[in-house]
């Protein structure tokens, strides 16, 4: 294998994209030039709305082919055509690696409190672990790595024992499984997308627990906690179904929310109930309200 690597301005980069693919690259990737440097730029957007840049003003494009001259050939020409745009075009070989090594590497025990750890299969338990939640990634959202994640299974890790527990947009089923090994009497599990429901399953067998999973209109009734790790702008629009999901004396923990979204999500909750912050990491903060 072989890449062709080179910078791009932002307003070529689907051009240039677009042309690689049509000479025959196997993969495109696009990613920030500027990244691991004091200029870094983060890009976050939200489902429903539009992306604040389609790339960074210098993007670093990555286009995968199965041979030399295959790459070279299109090195060539994407200079020709976008002389002006582009800079610091290279092709190089792609050392041979083991792929699925590569990718375990990537993915440590995670601490969620002393006592509390995710763990992949591939890894040992930590000596100090007495409440292990095993997780490897899949095509669901949720491995204890994101900061939203970790303060949820942290909150859950320190309210063990919840009567119910209704994990609204469940993706691995990561917090759901954290409620169960933390004691929780009944747990709920519920996605719009069907391969998180599957995992959540899996990975709820996988660690000998036993949860409810499904599609959000299996969600009926209240219960003592009810959790979302989604995005800001979703959750506005569920305010209403998921305060009505939560028990008189329960709590609502929210996530997947910017800090700089603090006060928007307090505005649309404020016909129910009254939002607070919990905890803030890496620019992400945990809300939450008590019935």
């Amino acid at each position: 294998m072989f890449e062709l690597r080179l910078v791009c301005r932002q307003a070529a980069v689907d051009a240039v994209s677009d042309a690689l693919e049509a000479l025959d690259a196997l993969s495109v990737s696009v990613e920030d030039a500027d990244a691991g440097s004091a200029h870094e730029h983060a890009l976050f957007g939200e489902p429903g709305m539009p992306p604040p840049a389609q790339a960074w003003e210098q993007s670093l494009v990555t286009a995968l082919f199965t041979d030399r001259g295959a790459a070279d050939a299109a090195r060539d020409a994407v200079q020709r055509e976008f002389s002006a745009t582009i800079s610091d075009a290279t092709t190089h070989a792609v050392a041979e690696q083991d792929w699925v090594r590569l990718t375990q590497s990537q993915f440590a025990p995670v601490e969620i409190t002393p006592e509390f750890w995710v763990v992949p299969s591939w890894h040992g338990v930590p000596e100090q672990a007495t409440t292990v939640l095993r997780l490897d990634p899949g095509l669901a959202f949720g491995t204890g790595t994101h900061p939203t994640t970790s303060m949820c299974l942290r909150w859950i890790a320190t309210h063990p024992g919840q009567a119910s527990v209704l994990d609204y947009g469940c993706g691995s089923g990561i917090l759901a499984i954290g409620a169960a090994l933390c004691g929780a009497a009944r747990v709920m599990a519920v996605d719009i997308d069907p391969a998180a429901v599957g995992a959540s399953q899996s990975n709820a067998q996988a660690n000998g627990v036993q949860i409810t999973t499904g599609t959000p209109e299996l969600a009926r009734g209240t219960f003592s906690l009810v959790v979302a790790n989604i995005l800001a702008t979703p959750l506005k629009v569920l305010a209403p179904l998921l305060w009505a999901h939560v028990a008189e004396g329960g709590r609502l923990v929210l996530a997947g929310i910017l800090e700089r979204q603090c006060e928007e999500l307090k505005a649309a909750y404020a016909p129910y109930c009254t939002l607070e912050v919990l905890d803030s990491r890496e620019g992400w903060i945990l809300m939450s309200a008590t019935r």
